[in-house]
């Protein structure tokens, strides 16, 4: 006779009793057909334009002067200490289509007279500055304003620099095989990096590669400056160009990219 444990009767096939009574494991969801809503993106990206357009409306009304401005060797953390410098004013930096939505495209609908000569200039790497300080001050400040900095990739080398053979005792050890891939002749000798042979890093004149511009950080030598060029005011309806733009800046066009303050409206909190 068939054993009860593992059958329902004697004529039935032997099915264990823990199989009958488990549960068959859950498939895998599929993941492939999930819909994705992007009404919440969509909506959080129009009230965000909505908001800074306000916000745009509420400078002009609250600011004597707007100034286009744009920035040489753009840096987010010296901007960062320009807006810290001048608290008593705003700056917007990136969006450039929303801010001329507000400032108006065209004389037709232009939030008040001559702006949308303002919006004109915002193209490329062009923000706006608005402020209640006196003209000559703010044209005093912003062309006495400017800070060192090191060169990036692209940029042209200012001055030819050559690195002298022997020991380069300011480097750790373990900074050898970083200088070695970056181009550089070196060696250790008693624990002390050695440069086997005179370098060149880079010729006056000549573009930097990212390698030349990394040696030219480590050996502490700036080839750029920071520094705002104011392009055009505008006051009470008048509008002032007062410095060309340069062709590159008007070719670069679109929206500004970077990474925390560049791409996104400069305000101050």
């Amino acid at each position: 006779p068939a054993c009860c444990a593992c059958s329902f009767s004697s004529g039935s096939p032997h099915v264990p009793l823990w199989l009958l009574f488990s549960r068959s494991p859950a498939m895998p969801k599929n993941k492939r057909n999930k819909l994705v809503s992007l009404t919440r993106t969509e909506k959080k990206n129009r009230e965000s334009k909505t908001a800074l357009i306000d916000d745009l409306h509420d400078s002009l009304d609250n600011y004597a002067y707007v100034y286009t401005f744009s920035v040489d060797n753009m840096r987010n953390s010296k901007l960062k200490e320009v807006r810290n410098q001048w608290k008593h004013s705003r700056f917007y930096f990136g969006k450039n289509k929303v801010m001329q939505v507000a400032l108006g495209r065209t004389p037709e609908d232009e939030y008040k007279t001559n702006l949308h000569k303002v919006s004109q200039k915002l193209s490329g790497n062009v923000g706006l500055l608005f402020t209640n300080k006196p003209e000559a001050e703010v044209s005093k400040w912003f062309t006495e304003f400017a800070e060192a900095d090191f060169a990036r990739s692209g940029n042209v080398a200012t001055q030819t620099v050559e690195v002298s053979e022997g020991p380069l005792p300011m480097f750790s050890h373990s900074l050898e095989p970083q200088l070695r891939k970056l181009g550089m002749p070196t060696t250790l000798q008693k624990g002390v990096i050695t440069l086997m042979k005179d370098f060149i890093v880079c010729k006056m004149g000549e573009p930097l590669t990212p390698e030349q511009a990394r040696i030219l950080k480590l050996f502490n030598y700036p080839m750029a400056q920071f520094h705002i060029r104011l392009l055009t005011r505008w006051s009470d309806g008048k509008f002032e160009v007062l410095e060309e733009q340069g062709q590159e800046e008007e070719a670069q066009g679109g929206e500004m990219e970077g990474d925390d303050v560049e791409g996104e409206e400069s305000e101050d909190e």
